[in-house]
């Protein structure tokens, strides 16, 4: 009875090892460059006959014996490098620019150092999300060529993030920006913006190497270079096109990251060693709390807080809109257990004000009990601006106030400003015929202004050579005999549009 029990359990083994999904053909070789499609895993043909079983005697095992008569083993991955290594799905670059790049970064030991440690916070959950989607580990190396794995990087393109996401992307990609938060920046929704953009290109040029290029450079200039080149009856490869020179660059650069990380003994070049397991924890909010204080909760220092959230944009975080925070693994619970037990009857110093007009900074500071200084400094309102009406403001939260701030403020709310106008005092000479009405017209000013600056009526005329008082935006050129130029917009010459960046 034991050896049939036996024979059987041997026999559902064999067959599940059968049906074992990702199992191939060994006799059909796969093509060098054949990658799985991003979004849909492969699953195996059915066999066409039953499988035949071996013949002969079986042996019963006993239970000692079971352990050293494994069927197959697969040893867990020494740390996350080791994991990342069997993930490797793009295509090598037989490319100088590699090579030289290869040289560039061992050359840099410190550097590499630098990125590598400030990725131990993020690179589990990326190569997680990377192999939930079946897509090549490659790609995690990706924010060392973006940001140096740095979430608060900035660029001139007002690219941010570790992914470095452009406004307009990013809310193409569900990524809000807005007075409280920036999800450029946050860590979770940062990386499923980019692995869904970069499913998408993938999709769109089926090569990995021409959907990189068009996330550095736009999916739209790449796949014009290619019907350039089609037209021309030119090699539509990521090495025949024409492009940017900081594109031609950007895939070397990371298959020479790849390649480091490949075999970092023969660049002389170590690694820090990084787990193979999660670095944080996700822990959801109910009430607006101060970013001080939920470090302090989870005794976590501050900095440390904030490269785990750094999308906040603010000294609070606003329950509403962020409901979920992220926490060093061990210190999630820690969070839990200090705030349950925290005495304090509240756990946010600040609220949101809504300006009611259009205000200068030391009005909206009066208004809110706040010095302009701290107004300033608090909701980031550079110098010679105003704020507009409707603008969210970060200020003190009133002792009696229980209420937190609400989900369409904490989702919407957004700081508008507008460039302060400084007015110079200028004095003319009336012409013939020249009036209140007449010399507000050529200014493009209002007639009660002129007429309060000169201490007359709006229907008073003014004698040849008069002098006029006028308040100006700019103070009109010395000796021009011209006519003056009408205030307003003024005219840029020669200044050519701003490149827009592609991503």
């Amino acid at each position: 009875m034991k050896f049939l029990t036996l024979a059987s359990l041997v026999g559902l083994l064999w067959l599940g090892g059968c049906a074992s999904p990702g199992v191939t053909d060994p006799s059909t070789p796969a093509p060098a460059d054949a990658l799985p499609t991003p979004t849909v895993a492969a699953v195996p043909a059915e066999p066409s006959h039953a499988p035949e079983f071996p013949t002969g005697t079986l042996t019963p095992i006993t239970a000692t014996e079971t352990p050293s008569q494994a069927i197959t083993s697969m040893a867990a991955p020494l740390d996350l490098w080791e994991r990342i290594r069997r993930g490797f799905a793009i295509p090598d670059l037989d490319s100088d620019l590699v090579r030289d790049r290869e040289q560039w970064y061992a050359a840099r030991p410190e550097d590499l150092e630098r990125m590598t440690e400030r990725s131990r916070k993020y690179l589990f959950h990326i190569v997680e999300e990377l192999e939930r989607r079946n897509m090549p580990t490659e790609l995690a190396l990706l924010p060392f060529i973006e940001s140096a794995y740095n979430p608060q990087a900035f660029s001139r393109a007002r690219a941010a993030g570790m992914w470095q996401f452009i406004p307009s992307t990013g809310k193409l990609y569900r990524l809000k920006q807005n007075a409280f938060r920036d999800d450029r920046r946050d860590v979770l929704a940062s990386t499923r913006a980019a692995l869904d953009y970069l499913q998408k290109l993938y999709g769109m040029f089926g090569d990995w190497h021409l959907a990189l290029a068009a996330y550095n450079w736009g999916e739209g200039s790449v796949g014009r270079a290619i019907a350039k080149n089609q037209r021309k009856n030119l090699g539509t490869g990521y090495l025949d096109l024409a492009m940017p020179m900081e594109t031609r660059f950007y895939i070397p650069k990371l298959l020479a990251v790849k390649n480091i990380v490949a075999n970092p003994d023969s660049f002389g070049i170590k690694l820090p060693h990084i787990g193979n397991h999660p670095y944080f924890d996700t822990v959801t909010i109910t009430r607006d709390i101060d970013v001080t204080l939920a470090a302090k909760l989870a005794e976590v220092p501050l900095e440390d807080f904030k490269a785990l959230n750094p999308s906040l944009n603010r000294p609070v975080i606003l329950a509403a809109g962020t409901p979920q925070i992220l926490l060093p693994w061990d210190n999630a619970t820690i969070f839990q257990r200090n705030l349950d037990a925290y005495a304090g009857t509240r756990l946010s110093s600040w609220t949101v004000w809504i300006a009611p007009t259009t205000m200068k900074p030391p009005d909206a500071a009066k208004r809110v009990n706040m010095s302009e200084a701290d107004l300033r400094y608090v909701n980031r309102i550079p110098p010679n601006m105003n704020i507009r009406a409707g603008s969210t403001l970060l200020v003190p939260r009133p002792a009696r106030q229980e209420r937190d701030v609400t989900m369409r403020i904490a989702d919407n709310g957004q700081l508008s400003l507008s460039r302060e106008v400084v007015l110079h005092r200028t004095v003319i000479k009336a012409g013939k015929h020249d009036s209140v009405a007449s010399i507000a017209r050529r200014y493009r000013l209002n007639a009660a202004s002129v007429a309060t600056w000169n201490k007359v009526s709006t229907s008073a005329t003014f004698h040849p050579e008069q002098q006029v008082v006028v308040y100006l935006t700019a103070r009109p050129r010395a000796a021009h005999k011209s006519k003056p130029r009408p205030q307003g917009r003024p005219v840029q010459r020669g200044k050519k549009p701003t490149q827009t960046a592609k991503r």
